[in-house]
């Protein structure tokens, strides 16, 4: 049986992947940041699992919680980064706190509790390290900047991670879901205070197309997860698992476009040298 914390299990992608680890036979740690939620899923998987209260922004608690683990239940065996928040609006139109504020929660939080993690991961030569990223970790959109950045970021140091930790024993894995049926793009979608009108085309429209599509969405949360159940349990998990139709489209056109510029510029790249 495999120990497996999962950050933000209260809603979409993260809920069903504790309830689906927990049909599996394996022993679930997932985090809340609200205590009724905490006791009410203590109540509900007693000896099946545990969950605790834990702010991901909050580098101290991050610590204490995972010392609190290790010590109750002896190992760690997955960590499954998905606690995150989404955000629309133009990169002129977003405030350095809502940047920050993002950050916190997509980038920092996620780096901290897998430097938390990766003692234990290292004593033990064993270990995955799943970071729940998007299609938007590959591809940005108009409208979506500072949440790609942020996401952009956690799959940069997670594929240098996953070079540095491989003759350990350990695995990291990226998970890059496209539109999926959660909270995402309802009440969990944090939006830019200020608009400007010479965006309405382009970042403007993005807010109403995300909105307009919550609910509707060809993701399915289970189906995912057990994607990602597969994932860690494989031999050999690829460093990248995308999710959804529109997740293999929007990955792909982003690899074209870069191609297509490697290609357009490659007399001035090798011309840019000495000799």
């Amino acid at each position: 049986m495999k120990n497996w914390i999962i950050t933000g299990i209260s809603s979409g992608l993260g809920k069903a992947l504790a309830e689906s680890v927990i049909e599996n036979g394996d022993f679930v740690i997932g985090t809340y940041r609200n205590q009724s939620q905490v006791d009410e899923f203590n109540t509900k998987y007693a000896g099946k699992a545990r969950s605790i209260l834990l702010d991901i922004t909050n580098e101290q608690n991050i610590e204490k919680s995972v010392s609190k683990i290790i010590s109750e239940f002896g190992k760690i065996d997955v960590l499954v980064n998905n606690a995150g928040i989404g955000f629309a609006g133009a990169v002129e139109e977003t405030s350095m706190k809502e940047v920050k504020d993002v950050f916190d929660a997509n980038f920092f939080g996620t780096l901290k509790i897998t430097q938390a993690v990766l003692p234990f991961m290292r004593i033990a030569k064993s270990g995955n390290i799943v970071q729940i990223s998007s299609h938007g970790g590959i591809k940005a959109f108009a409208g979506f900047g500072i949440y790609n950045a942020s996401k952009f970021a956690v799959e940069g140091f997670s594929e240098a991670l996953a070079q540095e930790v491989a003759p350990l024993g350990i695995k990291v894995s990226i998970v890059e879901p496209g539109p999926f049926r959660t909270k995402f793009a309802g009440d969990g979608l944090g939006l830019a205070k200020i608009e400007i009108d010479d965006y309405s085309e382009t970042a403007g429209a993005f807010r109403t197309k995300l909105k307009s599509v919550d609910g509707k969405q060809e993701g399915d949360p289970i189906k995912a997860s057990k994607a990602i159940i597969d994932l860690v349990n494989s031999e050999n998990p690829t460093l990248r698992l995308p999710l959804g139709k529109v997740a293999l489209m929007t990955i792909g056109m982003k690899l074209a476009s870069v191609k297509s510029d490697l290609e357009t510029n490659r007399s001035v790249a090798e011309n840019a040298v000495y000799g």
